[in-house]
């Protein structure tokens, strides 16, 4: 198949599409607003249903009714439009609900500015809305990574029947880079594939299976069984939907980590200070919920590994999951920017060096 150049944002809508979506609810912010505008176009070509919904909590209410059905859908938004979500992010993880949501990450707090960031890490993984709830979360560092998530994004998020978020920062969507596209899925939704779905019922059918969408449980042991199996989900989740890279870490004295676009940067690291002899390696998260902890662990537990560098674009939000991992056994060191500062191939080079020389 031939490669197309596009843009990461209109590239990941068109993914969505060919992924089977026939859903968008949606809100306007930068830096994300070509993907609802680049659906706006492509959804009724395709039978689709666009619809700009009057706030992002009606969009993320929207998606709980489309998802409701049984229906692929999506929702895009940046870092303070995905905070306004997370109720409705809540809701469609408590009643185990399949869509997939989009944050296309921009610096904060508050509004912050409109140029890229990692800030939204802590918000993915550890759960932004209340309650014990976990969404399935991936964190693409090219467009050509994101479209081929995109392709099992749906059915990853109805095996488990949980939310699929994609933690993509502002340059992802905003940059354009050649990228092939998956065929088109004829996706049609099956009540029988999709017992729990709402799709339709009559008075005189069999009252069990009348499909009930709910997260509401007022009797307190109901609740507990109800979120005993959403437990056992994300246990299953955690042992099978871990997803990583490793560069060059088989003889790396000092071990990058880092995840999206920074794991670029980060690479042209490695590649620069091997030339000079300096044994490098880089350790990239690709699925960051789950994360990967055993398989860095196992990484950092080489006895070649002194060291650990983690870099990211904020205040070192994926560096507790790294010490998680190593347990204390290697020392972790961190380097970043908050604010939307991306870190440069040399600031990280000097780091590297600096540590290196104090082991």
């Amino acid at each position: 198949m031939a490669l197309t150049l596009m843009k990461g944002s209109e590239a990941i809508a068109e993914a969505a599409i060919r992924a089977g979506a026939r859903f968008f609810f949606g809100y306007p912010i930068t830096p994300q607003t070509e993907i609802p505008e680049y659906m706006s176009a492509r959804m009724p070509e395709v039978g689709g249903c666009y619809l700009q919904a009057e706030s992002e909590v009606a969009a993320i209410n929207m998606v709980y009714g489309a998802a409701g059905t049984g229906a692929r859908v999506i929702t895009s938004s940046s870092s303070p439009g995905v905070s306004l979500k997370q109720e409705g992010i809540s809701y469609c993880a408590g009643a185990q609900l399949p869509c997939v949501i989009l944050n296309v990450m921009r610096g904060g707090p508050g509004l912050g500015s409109i140029q890229a960031s990692q800030g939204d890490y802590w918000q993915g993984v550890k759960g932004g809305g209340n309650g014990d709830y976990h969404l399935l979360t991936y964190a693409p560092a090219s467009i050509q990574e994101a479209i081929d998530i995109m392709s099992f994004a749906f059915d990853k998020a109805e095996k488990y029947r949980m939310p699929v978020l994609f933690l993509a920062d502002g340059i992802i969507a905003q940059m354009m880079e050649p990228v092939e596209m998956p065929e088109m899925v004829d996706y049609k939704v099956d009540p029988e594939k999709k017992p729990w779905a709402a799709t339709g019922w009559k008075p005189g059918d069999d009252p069990a299976k009348r499909a009930v969408i709910n997260s509401l449980f007022i009797n307190t042991e109901e609740l507990s069984a109800h979120t005993d199996v959403l437990q056992a989900v994300y246990a299953e989740a955690r042992k099978n939907e871990q997803m990583w890279e490793t560069y060059k870490t088989e003889d790396a004295e000092i071990v990058i980590t880092a995840f999206g676009t920074v794991a670029r940067i980060a690479k042209s690291v490695v590649d620069e200070l091997r030339e000079e002899g300096v044994k490098v390696g880089l350790f990239r998260p690709i699925a960051v919920w789950p994360f990967p902890y055993d398989a860095l662990a196992e990484v950092a537990g080489q006895d070649c590994v002194k060291a650990l560098l983690d870099v990211e674009v904020n205040e070192g939000q994926m560096l507790e999951d790294v010490k998680l991992a190593l347990a204390g056994v290697k020392p972790a060191h961190f380097f970043g920017h908050c604010g939307s500062q991306f870190p440069t191939i040399e600031e990280i080079r000097n780091k590297i060096l600096a540590i290196k020389e104090g082991l």
